[in-house]
């Protein structure tokens, strides 16, 4: 029998701690809990969690420099809770590393598959050679992409966009972070332009038959890559 993962649940609201405690262990998974962001560092060190569910608002630090810290040492995979209102401040948690966000108030099903997102393996740069989404197949050494065994023309910019969210599919990739990837650091704000290269994208797939809202836009945040399974 294979070993429960355990979920570090970092929040100061009792409540929301009695609620992911009795949630995460009917679905199967092992939980320790912090209250407090010195907690949640202490209780990464000392327990080795598989994955934290992190609140931005805590009494003695922001989320946000907890991912920081977390980073410094780390790739734990960080979900973040937030409030509705507190757009800027998801932003800015993905772009230092958190793998999503869910928002407050939240069904647990939601939370739970994000959870086993962000539990899989992440293909790196040391990943195959070969990215497939369907019957779509992206070629890191040949920069080719194909779609039912047919090649699809893609700019270098197209390539390298596409690339971004395949590397990463199912998990939400920040304006920021698809700009810095492609375009590099002068171009970060340029989030229109990337908007247009998107519309492009998306043109082309549906054109060779591929259904082009695998690319979903997560308003104000950036886009998530959704795998066909």
């Amino acid at each position: 029998m294979s070993a429960r993962q355990l979920i570090l649940v970092v929040d100061d609201e009792p409540q929301i701690q009695r609620f992911l405690v009795h949630a995460l262990n009917a679905s199967g998974y092992d939980t320790v809990l912090a209250s407090t962001g010195a907690g949640a560092l202490e209780a990464v060190a000392q327990h080795r969690p598989d994955l934290m569910v992190l609140d931005l608002g805590l009494p003695d630090m922001n989320g946000k420099t907890v991912i920081e810290k977390l980073r410094a040492d780390t790739d734990l995979p960080v979900i973040v809770l937030s409030a509705h209102d507190q757009e800027m401040e998801k932003i800015l948690a993905l772009d230092l590393g958190a793998n999503d966000f869910v928002a407050k108030p939240f069904a647990i099903g939601e939370l739970l598959a994000r959870l086993r997102v962000s539990l899989r393996p992440k293909r790196g740069a040391g990943a195959p050679g070969l990215l497939r989404s369907g019957n779509l197949t992206l070629s890191r050494d040949l920069r080719e992409v194909t779609i039912a065994g047919e090649t699809l023309k893609l700019t270098p910019k197209e390539f390298d966009l596409l690339l971004a969210l395949l590397e990463q599919p199912d998990r939400i990739v920040t304006h920021r972070q698809l700009l810095l990837h492609v375009w590099g650091p002068a171009h970060v704000e340029d989030i229109v332009y990337l908007r247009v290269f998107i519309g492009q994208l998306r043109q082309k797939l549906e054109a060779a038959g591929f259904d082009a809202s695998a690319i979903r836009t997560e308003a104000g945040i950036g886009y998530r890559w959704i795998s066909p399974d």
